[in-house]
């Protein structure tokens, strides 16, 4: 081919087609040659000519450069647009939303429906011992330790890379004065994490977080147990796979280090994903001398300082004199 013909073809081949036409999804296996990616891409109509993306591609010097996953191309993107995708690896990215106060289980059944990664190796991950050893010190988990954020990933990333991705967005969200202050108060950061957790699944309204915060800093200073319902629905959900948003009295019971009912002190770790607030109240707890809570109406609480009191704030509530 002369080099006229080849520039006048290089120039055609660089139309790209008209804005809001159809588009096609096309995925890249690991590995794949510049032969399998071409036959691939145009049984969807994205080139037109193999051959010819075949030369681009030598030419260009795309060979050994194409990135695996999963694009979006427009039907006759053409060789030189859609060989400069493949080598910057512009995969198709999916969206990822990981609200505040969910446990690794919920994570990883959202992974897996949003991403197409086995829930299974999500939580694998997250129980890396080196990636608990890099993120979360001695905690049994990376539970707590990844943040509650909105991501974008290709379908198909490895589960360790979003692992490490929440990871590394949890340490950088981590305000350096935090462990100054937990240090101040006896508090280890795995310490600070998992009472943070507890506040973030007790509370409802943002003004009730230091309050919360203050009724299990208050029992943990006494040696009070901490009773905390959202331990025994996350002991249940390790066990079960299944979270109960009711607990029935049966379910105090439940024999686990999480559950705080049995077992004084903090549980092992965190049973959940705080939020900014929680571990800001946690840190700053409402001086008050309140030791019980009960769930009001439009779901904030009412606070207590002794049992008798706590008692008659139920009654009151579930409208029994």
């Amino acid at each position: 081919m002369s080099r006229g013909a080849f520039l006048t073809l290089l120039t055609l081949a660089a139309c790209r087609p008209a804005p809001g036409g159809p588009r096609e999804v096309v995925v890249i296996p690991d590995g794949a040659t510049v032969q399998v990616a071409a036959e691939s891409l145009a049984a969807h109509g994205v080139i037109r000519s193999i051959g010819w993306f075949k030369v681009v591609a030598r030419v260009g010097g795309y060979e050994r450069r194409l990135k695996r996953g999963p694009y979006e191309f427009a039907r006759g993107a053409g060789a030189i647009a859609t060989l400069k995708d493949l080598a910057a690896g512009r995969t198709m990215l999916a969206r990822l939303v990981i609200p505040e106060g969910w446990t690794l289980a919920e994570m990883a059944a959202q992974v897996e429906k949003d991403l197409k990664v086995p829930g299974s190796a999500f939580l694998a991950a997250a129980r890396d011992s080196a990636l608990i050893r890099a993120y979360a010190e001695s905690a049994p988990s990376l539970e707590g330790f990844l943040q509650a954020e909105t991501y974008l990933f290709s379908p198909g990333v490895p589960a360790r890379e979003i692992v490490r991705a929440m990871a590394e967005q949890f340490r950088r969200s981590w305000d350096s004065t935090w462990d100054r202050r937990a240090e101040a108060q006896g508090l280890s950061r795995k310490d600070l994490v998992t009472l943070a957790s507890i506040v973030e699944g007790e509370a409802v309204v943002d003004s009730d977080r230091p309050l919360v915060a203050a009724v299990y800093r208050n029992r943990l200073r006494i040696g009070m147990p901490l009773q905390a319902d959202p331990t025994v629905q996350y002991a249940i959900q390790q066990a079960t796979g299944e979270r109960k948003n009711r607990l029935f009295i049966r379910d105090y019971s439940f024999r686990s280090p999480y559950n705080t009912y049995l077992r004084a002190g903090l549980p092992p770790g965190p049973v959940g994903a705080p939020s900014r607030k929680s571990i800001e109240a946690a840190l700053a707890p409402a001086a008050v001398p309140y030791l019980y809570f009960v769930a009001g109406p439009e779901g904030r609480h009412v606070f207590t300082r002794s049992y008798a009191e706590h008692l008659r704030a139920i009654r009151r509530i579930r409208g029994v004199q």
